[in-house]
Order: C-alpha cells, then structure tokens, then sequence
C-alpha cells in the first residue's frame, strides 16, 4: 500500500517537472523574442511630449483664444539619491545627490534650499515647481533624474475677453470643449501629443545606446477667423448701449462684407467673457444673431419689391392708388399712420413703409412666385455656419399658409428668421443680385505657418443685375427721401429699410415688438451691409429708432477699411405720383 503511495507521488512529481522544463524550453529555446519584449516593455520609460491646442484669431492675427501651456515638476522623494547619467558619448557621468540638487535648482531657477526642502523625505509625490514654461520642462527632463518627474498644465485664456465671446466660445476646467468654435473646431484645434520613449535600469537610470525613440508632438490648428476684432468691439458696444437706451429685452448686430459674404462683425448685447462664463446667464452665452428666430417685418418689403420688379409685375415708379384701408380676400390691412387716399410709387410704398401698398402690389405674384423669392433670398434654410445651436428659420411651404399669412409674408410676418439671414438678403441685392454664404472662418493655419484658406462658395443667382440695381434705389429712397433719412452719414450715400413686426409670445398672443434695420454703403457700390435687432424695445414703437448704432457701426467700417466718400448724387425717385 505504501509503495503504491510512493509510486503515485513519484509520478505525480516527474509530470510536474516535465511540464516546467518544457515551459522552460519554450520560453529560452522556441520564444525568446517573447522573453526579450517582455523585459524591454518592463524597463521602458515614457514620457508624454503634449501638443499645444491651437490658436482661435481674428482676420488681422489678433489671438482671441490660445493655450497657455505650463508643467508641475514632481519628485518620488525616495528614488532622490545619486544617479549614474549616459552622456552622448555613451559614457556615464556620475551626479552626487547635491550636485543633483544644485542642477535642478539652476534650471529651475530656484533657492537650493528650497530645492532641497522639496526632494527630501519618504514621500512618493511631491511638487518642487509649479506652473514652468516648456521650455524649463525640457531643461529638467533632459537631466535624467530618475526620481523627478513632469504633469501637463495646460490653460485656455482668451485675451480680449468678451469680444466675439459667443462666437469663440469656451472650456471646462478640465480643457473639454463646451461651446462655440471650440466645440464645433474642436477636431482642427485638437493637436496629437507626442513621446519620449527609452529604456532604463533596475536603479531607474537610463540605459546608454539602449533603445531610445521620440514621437514630436504636432500642435493644434489655428483657426483664423473673418471677424475683425477692432469692429467686433465697436459693434458690441453700440448695440448694448442701444438696448440699454430703448430698454430692450436683447439686440444684435451683423456687419458683412458684400463681395466675399465674410461676417466682420456678429456682436450681441450680451457677450460671453470665455475666461469666465459662469458670470453670463447660460441663455446668453452663444450668439443670438444666427440662434434667434424673429419675425422680421418690413425689411422684408425688398425682397418683395425684387419680386415684382424681377417678374416685370411693376417697377419703381408704378402707381398705385391706396386707400385708407386695404382689404382682399376678406383680409383687411392698414398702416403705421393715418391716412386718406395716398398717390404713390412703388418707391414710395418702401419709402413710407406702407403695408396696404404691399399687399396691394404684392398681390400680383402668385403664393408661389412669393415663397420662391423668400426661399431664393435664402430665407428658410440654413446658414451653414460652424456654431452650434444655428435656427434656419420657420417658412413654411404656401400651401399651408392661411388666408391672412398669404399675404402677411409680403411683409415680413408669419416667417421668421435670424439677424444674420436678414443681413445676408441685403447682401444679395448689394451684391448686384447674387447671393453668398455667410462666412466666418477664413483660414486654417498648421503649426509650421501654412495657411490653408476656407475657398468663398460659388454665388448663387437671385435677381438680375438690373433689378439689384433698381432695389438699390428704392431703398436709397428710404434713406434720402422716406422714413428713415435718421440714417444717413455725411459725406456716404446709404440705403437701408426698416422694419417693425409684434413679437408672438408663448401662448401665440402679442407679446411686444421687433425693431430693426438694415443698411449699405456706400451705394454707388455698395461694399459693406449693418443689420440692426432690436427685440422687446419699450415705448412707443414707432418712435423707436435704430439709426444710433447702424451709424456708429457703419462709420467704424467705412473708416477701418478706408472707403472713399461717395461720388455722384442720389437718385431721388419720386415717392407720390
């Protein structure tokens, strides 16, 4: 019985030993690459080389967001001791624990006391500096202190604050893209980090002519904006002093440039400071000029008007009889002010802004032919634009319009739209007829300088040069002549439209009005458009004007880019016949 014991224990340690010694076979004899890659992965060292977020800048280069990249120098108080460190010649040179100290201090420019103070102990983790450039970083990486150690520090700051902050955008603390361009570039703006990779022994000191690999770390696209920061203020500026003058619920300003679509300025009332955005209610803090939807009111009389003229329904000296009161198909419209039987021209239905005569004229396009201008001025449809939370509008097709509304939309009501919509319509017509997407990034600039820049859109078509120029002016009229002559610049002749519409709150019911206005210069070739928003003014409504900040907009722009006084006199088209 105990011999059988002792053979099975026998056997039992014979299989044991024939399975280790054909492991051991395995590992040194059919797999020592295996062997060999485990035992470098174990002596290898790391370190991450970050890349640097790219720049957000304005048209002139102005940063307006950058990365401040900084690094925390950190020690394992027990591995501080003396360290044998490879040179380029492959020789080691010998660094004394004191010696080790004074260099550390040297190149972070510290007391070695302080110094000293920081890598003694039994501490695992502790911070010797805080906050050092890149470049310092280098410096202490390139001692090859086994104990010391780096952590990336990097913080966003937006040097000009709340300029085009809604548009910028923000970070968390945690540097995670939460609004504005830095979401929507977050890809382009996001560089790859790079590494520092070398073998290092049992005593943590690297390895001389080991294996040694570095991965340099690409930087982050700048992104290179349209806006031009000089005006972005300006606008902002005027149009919050606007609001705060007719006690408006919020305003906006859009300021394009008429060849190139390119938006030179978008400012808000309400501006965002990126450096702190908790400070702004969170409604606030992206723009409201491509995110609000408004109805838009009578600046939209110039699409119709480009209508009728386009499909030789009228032109600017067509007559028309208008009565106190207009009604069709059972609609009744009437006007601003108190009338009798008004003599006027189609100039002079935009002139004086009259809703009778627009409907009046208007009538004469099919319910088609109207949505089709709405539609080709690019009211409706999306801004394509790199911000999130853009509003394309409300259109809705015609055969779902009412009785009311079929005409209403000749005038602005029962559509809406967003500031920057408004402004990009006049563009067309400034643009003699063609219409352009609105742009707002120009370029994109790799770390090494080259620029790759944002190709401008193929135009599309709206209206024939003739009936551009023809609108053009109409709504000079409206400037010289009719209702708005607030508006005009010396020494610029302007051409713009205003416009008023009643403001439907949540339940559907009138819940205060829109007031805008939109204007170009100079218009013996037109270059640039300023659209003013006005939303919720209080008092008398029409006696509200927007002339103050589209003047102190526009002058800033005619002035920034050095426009010429214009030459030539204005039209003057008769308004009454």
């Amino acid at each position: 019985m105990i011999g059988r014991r002792l053979r099975t224990g026998l056997v039992m340690l014979l299989a044991l030993l024939v399975i280790l010694g054909g492991r051991l076979f395995w590992v040194q004899g059919l797999d020592p690459s295996g062997l060999a890659q485990a035992v470098t992965a174990n002596r290898t060292r790391v370190i991450e080389m970050p890349s640097r977020r790219g720049e957000i800048v304005d048209a002139n280069g102005n940063v307006l967001a950058k990365s401040v990249q900084s690094f925390n120098i950190t020690v394992d108080q027990t591995l501080f001791q003396d360290y044998d460190r490879a040179q380029d010649s492959g020789t080691m040179e010998h660094v004394t624990r004191d010696q080790a100290i004074s260099q550390l201090a040297g190149v972070l420019k510290l007391d070695p006391k302080k110094v000293r103070a920081a890598v003694t102990g039994e501490k695992r983790f502790n911070y010797v500096a805080r906050n050092i450039s890149p470049e310092v970083r280098t410096k202490v990486i390139d001692l090859d202190n086994p104990a010391i150690y780096s952590e990336s520090n990097s913080q966003r700051v937006y040097p000009s604050g709340a300029v085009a902050g809604g548009l910028v955008g923000f970070m968390s603390s945690d540097n995670r893209a939460l609004a504005g361009l830095e979401l929507t570039q977050d890809k382009q703006l996001t560089g790859t980090d790079g590494e520092r990779k070398f073998e290092i022994g049992a005593n943590g000191v690297r390895i001389p002519n080991a294996t040694a690999e570095d991965v340099p770390a690409r930087d982050g696209e700048t992104v290179k904006l349209t806006i031009n920061q000089d005006i972005q203020w300006v606008a902002q500026q005027a149009i919050a002093n606007q609001v705060a003058a007719n006690k408006a619920e919020w305003g906006t300003a859009v300021v394009v440039e008429v060849a190139t679509g390119n938006l030179i300025a978008v400012a808000d009332s309400t501006t965002v400071d990126p450096n702190d955005p908790g400070a702004t209610p969170a409604d606030r803090r992206g723009s409201l000029a491509v995110s609000a939807a408004y109805e838009p009111g009578s600046t939209t009389k110039m699409i119709t008007a480009s209508g009728l003229i386009e499909e030789k329904k009228a032109t600017p000296l067509s007559q028309f009889l208008l009565p106190p009161t207009y009604t069709i198909d059972g609609q009744t419209f009437s006007d601003s002010f108190d009338h009798g039987y008004e003599r006027r021209t189609l100039a002079g239905i935009l002139g004086w802004s009259m809703n009778t005569g627009t409907v009046m004229a208007g009538s004469q396009l099919s319910r088609e032919q109207r949505y089709d201008y709405l539609r080709r001025f690019g009211i409706g449809q999306p801004l394509n634009l790199p911000l999130p939370g853009t509003s394309q509008g409300i259109l809705a097709p015609p055969d779902q319009w009412d009785g009311r509304q079929q005409y209403t939309v000749l005038f602005g009501q029962g559509v809406s739209q967003t500031p920057v919509h408004t402004a990009m319509a006049f563009q067309t017509i400034a643009n003699n007829g063609v219409r352009l997407q609105p742009r707002l990034i120009d370029a994109y600039v790799d770390p090494d300088g080259t620029e790759h820049k944002v190709p401008i859109a193929a135009g599309t078509r709206v209206v024939s040069d003739d009936t551009a120029h023809q609108v053009q002016q109409i709504i000079e009229g409206v400037i010289t002549d009719g209702g708005a002559k607030d508006a005009q610049l010396e020494g610029y002749r302007v051409g713009g439209k205003t416009g008023t519409s009643e403001n439907p709150g949540p339940n559907g019911r009138f819940d205060g009005y829109t007031a805008s206005f939109v204007g170009m210069a100079p218009m013996e070739n037109p270059k640039y458009v300023v659209g003013i928003v006005l939303q919720k003014p209080q008092g008398n409504i029409y006696g509200i004007s927007t002339a103050p900040a589209f003047k102190t907009i526009m002058s800033q722009v005619l002035n920034t880019y050095k426009v010429p006084p214009s030459t030539g006199t204005p039209p003057h088209l008769p308004l009454n016949y």
